[in-house]
């Protein structure tokens, strides 16, 4: 069986830091991985605006609670169960990505850990390891894994790349022109098309 890998935030569930930007109302935490392709550069901006501001994990996590997966999303994750094993890969952290989970029936998630001090403030975060995405679809490859993929960031091109097939999924314009060799969907029937035509054709 062959396995399908996705990106979580903007794929399935809103941006986080979005939605938490617009509760704060500090536009810079709007920048995401669509705007700002070094990783490290923008968590190191996200967690001086949070120091800066005096906000702390329970504030995001507040956020979090009123959030809802995007609406399709439990459909087309339980419809792919049917047919191939599926893996989220994503950089956002289990702190966040955990409530989630329970709302998308449980799927496995592979992302990243924050550091958090005793009084709830975030100081820092843990990679699960340099370009995990790229690493773990190669991980997968040496199990004998054929491996689709679909993303829509910088951030995800590289585990785009390693697959055997990679699509961008409701990517901004400015990461479609940058990737013009990956198809795209914009819609999750579409996407479902893309991942069984790659299928069929290994």
């Amino acid at each position: 069986m062959n396995v399908v890998c996705l990106d979580l935030e903007g794929v399935l569930i809103p941006e986080i830091w979005i939605a938490f930007a617009e509760k704060t109302g500090i536009e810079a935490l709007m920048a995401t991985t669509r705007d700002i392709p070094d990783y490290d550069v923008l968590m190191k901006q996200r967690l001086s605006i949070l120091e800066e501001h005096n906000l702390k994990l329970a504030d995001i996590q507040s956020v979090i609670s009123t959030l809802e997966p995007m609406e399709g999303a439990l459909n087309f994750l339980d419809s792919l169960r049917e047919s191939y094993q599926l893996i989220i890969l994503s950089d956002t952290f289990y702190e966040f990505g955990t409530p989630f989970m329970a709302q998308l029936n449980q799927p496995t998630l592979f992302c990243h850990k924050l550091i958090v001090d005793q009084e709830g403030g975030v100081k820092d975060y843990q990679l699960r390891q340099p370009d995990p995405k790229r690493k773990s679809v190669k991980a997968l490859h040496d199990l004998n894994f054929k491996v689709i993929a679909a993303g829509d960031s910088y951030n995800d091109t590289s585990m785009l790349d390693e697959a055997d097939a990679g699509f961008l999924f409701r990517a901004p314009d400015n990461v479609i022109a940058e990737f013009p060799q990956y198809p795209t969907a914009t819609s999750y029937s579409g996407l479902r098309t893309l991942i069984d035509s790659a299928s069929s054709s290994f």
